[in-house]
């Protein structure tokens, strides 16, 4: 009989994961991660640790199996918090949530799971696995979108590796969300009606600002509003002698200066803000909201403009370092000059759009049929193969 850790968060997912690996007839081990303890940055009633605990353990008595929690606030603090307060102070956005599955929660913890004598770990994630065979000695394991896709959570596993899929489970990938509930509800476990959690992985929903002015601290800096026909950076576009050259020019962002626009209010750190952010702002009195197109953390300015069409907001060309770029899929890797058709993503629950990776020796270049709104340092992309999740990279 095989042995599975599944990580039970207290949610309706995890607990119909752990159900139906039960029901398959594995030796299923509930294990919930506490990788948090400050609460008061969270806000009230979402996602409290102690109350998910609880209903973890409650699901994990209803299937009678064994649980236990470990702590592991720790490595998250080292790996993940001090992680996104560095990106945040270099004017980066990152996305904790991706780090946490590569780092904490099929790293850290399936070495946990692993000592347990377990063969597997498991999660309530949205998505799929499969194995194939393509002609070398080992099998290749395929990271695919999950069934219903209004709740896909592949993008959040695109840095994971060969060694981390052979080992993980995703039980509820075949299913959509409301068949999940039902299950649930057809077994009495105390989660079937519980909301899913929001915000940060095994923190909750939190005020941001909050959230960082643990360490970084307010500072009085200028809003700046660009118009919408500012484009010095297009009529100083240079003459392209190679499409290198082309690509390196169009996945730069516009660098602004202050006398580019109007000074339209004051804010209290521009590293509290990202790109595309249109609450917070606290500005009023413009015919379209206001939208900020890019922040500048070292003369602590943030540049808006009106409007989500704002020409600001847009870019096509997006560039991945080479020691940033990571294939799901090594065998399909691109070496240096080749290219290859995909689809691609920015961000969760952004549809999926049609693109070219181009490798050379900068990196990849992710180029979008179709501009993209707010592009943003240190998110991840991620491109796929049909339904296939493929790899991905931090953007530059």
């Amino acid at each position: 009989m095989k042995t599975v850790v599944v990580g039970l968060s207290g949610g309706v997912d995890s607990s119909v994961a752990a159900y139906l690996l039960n029901e398959q007839g594995y030796n299923v081990i509930g294990l919930f991660m506490k990788n948090w303890h400050d609460d008061s940055v969270t806000i009230s009633d979402d996602c409290p640790w102690l109350d998910d605990s609880n209903d973890a353990m409650l699901v994990a008595e209803r299937l009678n199996i064994p649980f236990q929690t470990v702590d592991l606030s720790v490595e998250y603090k080292e790996k993940i918090v001090d992680y996104m307060f560095n990106e945040y102070k270099n004017g980066r956005t990152p996305n904790p949530d991706i780090l946490c599955n590569r780092e904490i929660k099929f790293d850290i913890f399936l070495k946990i799971a692993l000592s347990l004598g377990a063969d597997f770990v498991a999660t309530g994630h949205y998505c799929r696995k499969d194995k194939i065979k393509t002609g070398s000695d080992f099998p290749v394991y395929r990271l695919l979108s999950g069934v219903d896709n209004n709740k896909d959570q592949s993008y959040f596993l695109c840095q994971l590796s060969q060694k981390q899929l052979s080992k993980s489970l995703f039980p509820i990938g075949d299913l959509t969300k409301p068949e999940v509930r039902e299950i649930a509800a057809k077994q009495n476990l105390i989660t079937a009606n519980k909301k899913d959690s929001q915000g940060l992985c095994f923190i909750g929903k939190v005020r941001l600002p909050d959230f960082l002015q643990q360490q970084l601290k307010p500072k009085e800096g200028q809003i700046i509003e660009i118009p919408e026909s500012f484009e010095s950076y297009l009529i100083n576009q240079p003459r392209f002698k190679t499409f290198q050259e082309e690509l390196a020019f169009r996945a730069t962002k516009t660098k602004y200066v202050c006398s580019d626009g109007t000074v339209v209010g004051s804010h209290q750190g521009a590293h509290y803000f990202t790109k595309g952010q249109r609450k917070g702002l606290g500005v009023g009195g413009t015919s379209e909201p206001l939208f900020v197109i890019d922040t500048d953390v070292v003369d602590n300015i943030i540049y808006t403009g009106q409007g989500k069409n704002h020409p600001g907001l847009y870019r096509s060309v997006l560039l991945i370092q080479s020691s940033e770029v990571h294939w799901v899929r090594p065998d399909l890797k691109i070496d240096l000059g080749e290219s290859l058709k995909v689809m691609a993503r920015i961000r969760y629950r952004q549809k999926l759009e049609a693109a070219s990776l181009y490798s050379n020796s900068d990196g990849i270049y992710v180029v979008f049929d179709s501009p993209q709104s707010a592009i943003t340092e240190g998110q991840f992309v991620a491109w796929y193969l049909e339904d296939e999740l493929v790899g991905s990279g931090v953007i530059s």
